[in-house]
């Protein structure tokens, strides 16, 4: 599986920003359960944001509910983050992960995610 993350930079607080993660593949067993995750070299990975492929049924995570918003194009096999209200906190590197899921109880926030793309760089300035 290969993961393409797209679309990150630099933007003032307040501002917005979409990601795209394109995967190679539309599997039941790889890819159905994508999510977006977030570090710093200071803080440990943090979930952002995880979706169910198949219906799109998403959970996002506390700390961005209300700002961010996941959503899936199953026609171009991409998954997006759309990241409004930037804060200065929101600067870290962007990971877009897979897995396998057969329901939405297989692609929570606490899930584990085998498949890893190599990440885009947020920066939010004050």
């Amino acid at each position: 599986v290969q993961l393409v993350e797209s679309g990150g930079g630099s933007v003032q607080s307040g501002g917005s920003l979409r990601l795209s993660c394109e995967a190679s593949e539309y599997t039941s067993t790889r890819t159905s359960c994508m999510g977006w995750f977030r570090q710093t070299p200071k803080t440990e990975r943090e979930v952002v944001a995880t979706i169910w492929r198949v219906d799109g049924a998403s959970h996002v995570a506390d700390s961005v509910r209300g700002r961010f918003t996941i959503s899936r194009d199953n026609g171009v096999s991409t998954v997006y983050l759309e990241m409004t209200s930037l804060k200065p906190e929101d600067t870290a590197m962007y990971y877009c992960a897979s897995r396998g899921a057969l329901t939405i109880s297989d692609c929570l926030l606490e899930s584990d995610f085998a498949y890893w793309g190599r990440g885009t760089q947020v920066t939010v300035s004050s």
